[in-house]
Formats: structure tokens, sequence, C-alpha cells
């Protein structure tokens, strides 16, 4: 929804209604993730896109009838290759789509939830996608780290729903649950999509050089919030990384232990340490490698610094462990050469790292493209 937001707000607040259509499971090999979304406007105008332009035709009729008629559907393309083929979706995959009219009267808490987003304040959104009672289903919790507000149809899933997505929430996770009629755990017969609108990614670069501007400009690109941090006043400038959500001029191991500290990196963050000084890397590493879980530590340099990097690193006491957790020399083999390549390289790896793809060639491969089975 996060995509097309701007475009339903204009609706909900004049009083009209708008159709929205969003992925809320995928199998195989599906074009787009679980939250992808396409809202079909009051006027009909079609905003966003839910498989990259496979099944946008028959999702655009059925998000009309929707918002016309009001009444919510649970829909599956792709249930043969034969029948995804015959819709469009011609990569074989299967993806189930929920359509939902939206308006003042079927999601109140929409404008709440807008400003939630729109200030970066970790929200979530419950939906009932399937229950054997009609009048349940396009029902709606809103979810923050404080409390619910809104009404599943009983206060026990509201209970169930609201315990169980807050987990999701704060790992910034999206999917479906399945409980029975009545939120009863370890049952069937309902299920809930939850949408995770939680704060940017970040990126924190170290180092403020040309492939530190680089990877600055290819990370907020990929939706990171990118900071760059170097103790060096002189380099540190916002006029050197325009594309950085902010630059900091402070010690670099400093900086990221307040950062620790502060409770402000988890688990999709990524480090870059790009200094090629010990006197700078080596102790912002030992902050990395020993603090909170991120998701990915990586630090550039030759192989000659490498070895040096892990000599210097075991001295100061950290563990095989803690040294596996570093990716250096950053970035896959690409034969890289300018700040722009290299920033591709680097990005490269922490995105395989995230999906847990092999970096070969996928002509090479005979496996699925899409490796996290998404259920």
């Amino acid at each position: 929804m996060r995509d097309v937001l701007a475009a339903i707000l204009p609706d909900w607040r004049r009083g009209a209604t708008a159709g929205l259509a969003t992925v809320v499971s995928t199998f195989k090999s599906a074009p787009r993730l679980p939250g992808a979304a396409m809202l079909v406007t009051a006027d009909g105008e079609a905003v966003g896109s839910v498989s990259g332009g496979c099944v946008e035709g028959a999702v655009y009729e059925l998000a009309s009838q929707v918002k016309d008629d009001g009444e919510p559907a649970l829909v599956r393309y792709g249930i043969s290759d034969d029948d995804a083929y015959a819709v469009g979706l011609t990569c074989g995959g299967i993806i189930d789509i929920f359509v939902e009219p939206v308006s003042r009267r079927h999601f109140a808490e929409l404008d709440d939830v807008a400003q939630d987003i729109a200030a970066g304040r970790r929200v979530g959104v419950a939906t009932v996608i399937e229950h054997p009672d009609a009048s349940r289903v396009g029902r709606h919790l809103i979810v923050r780290p404080e409390g619910c507000e809104g009404d599943l149809g009983s206060e026990r899933t509201n209970h169930a729903v609201g315990d169980d997505t807050q987990g999701l929430l704060a790992a910034g996770r999206t999917g479906v649950l399945t409980y029975g009629v009545d939120g009863e755990r370890l049952d069937t017969g309902m299920r809930v999509f939850f949408a995770s609108y939680a704060p940017p990614p970040r990126m924190i670069v170290f180092g403020a050089i040309d492939f530190a501007a680089a990877l600055a400009r290819l990370g907020a690109f990929l939706g990171y919030r990118v900071t760059v941090c170097d103790a060096r006043p002189v380099f540190a400038t916002p006029a050197r990384f325009p594309d950085a959500a902010e630059v900091v001029n402070a010690w670099p191991h400093r900086y990221l232990s307040d950062q620790f500290a502060q409770g402000l990196l988890d688990a999709r963050t990524v480090l870059c340490v790009l200094t090629h000084d010990p006197k700078f890397d080596i102790p912002v590493l030992e902050v990395a490698l020993r603090g909170g879980p991120v998701a990915f530590i990586g630090a550039m340099g030759s192989r000659r610094t490498h070895e040096d990097r892990l000599v210097r690193l075991r001295e100061a006491g950290l563990s095989e462990a803690e040294l596996s957790r570093l990716h250096s020399p950053v970035g896959l083999d690409l034969g890289a050469r300018t700040p722009e390549e290299t920033a591709v390289s680097i990005a490269a790896e922490f995105i395989a790292q995230q999906w847990s793809g092999s970096g070969e060639p996928l002509r090479e491969l005979g496996e699925r493209i899409h490796h996290d089975e998404q259920l």
C-alpha cells in the first residue's frame, strides 16, 4: 500500500471509494513480493502494479468491480502453469491477491496510518482476507508498538492477531497468518494478511571518499536511509554526498557505539567500512562485529589489507565466530574499476546475502530464480 498511498488519500478524504489490490502470498517464481499493490481510483485510474504487467488487466477489472459493489475478494492467479499463462503470468508462478474497497466507511483508520508512515513511525495493518463469515472479510486491525486499534470481529481475534503481529512489526516483516474462525491458534478457517510499514532500512558508510559517494547514491536508490560518517570535517560534508540522508562528522567507532546504544540499528542495517585506514576501520569493525544483529558488515580493501585487518582484529580479542560476520574484501567479483561499478559490486553482495542468492549468472543455474519461498 505504501507505493499507492498518495493516490488513495485524495479519494478517501473526499468520501469516494477506490479499489485496492494487494499481493498477499506468492509461490514459485512470482514477479512481485507480498505487499505489492495496485489501486483503481474512484475515477478509474490505475496506479501501481501487482505483477510487473502479467495480470494487471484482470486485476484492474476485479478492482473496478470491488470499488463499485463494495465486496472484497481473494483471488489466485496461476493455479497451474496453463492457467498462469492464460492470464499472462508467463513466469509460471502463483500469486494470491486480495482486493478490497477503500473509503472512510471501509477503512476509517487510513489517514492515521498514512501519518504514521509519513512520520517514519513503525505501524502495521492486519486485514482479514478469508473467513466463512463474509462480514468479517476486509476488517482491519492497526498495530503499533504501543498497542492496537480496530476490530477484526471479536476480542479473541483482536488479542491473538495483535500479539502475534508485534514480532512481525518489530522485524519489518509482511505475511499471512492462519487462525480458527474466532482467532484460535493452531487452527484453520481464517487468514489474516499483515503488512508492516517500518521506516526504511539504514545503510551506514564509513569513509568520506568517492567510493562512498557512489555507494550512497546506489543505497538511496535501493531504498536505504544512508548515513556517511567520517572523522575528517573537510571531507565529510553534505555537498560531497547529496544522496545521503545525513553526513556525520565523528569518529566512526564512537558514532556506531552510540547508534547501537540508542537502539537505532536493526537486523536490516547494512554497514560498509571504506576508510582504508587501520586507525579508523579497526575500531569501528570491533564495534560492528561485537554489536547487535545487523544484516551485513563489509569492509573494502586489497587482500593484503584484509589479512592485516584480520591480524589486528584477532589481536583485539575478536573470536572466529565474530570475524565470520565480516565480508572482506567486500563485493562480488564483477571486475569493477570505477567507484560506481564498485558500488554495484558491494550492493550485489548484500542483496545476495539478503535473499540467499548464489551470485552466479542466472543462465548457468537450473534452479528457480527467486530463492525466498513466500508462503
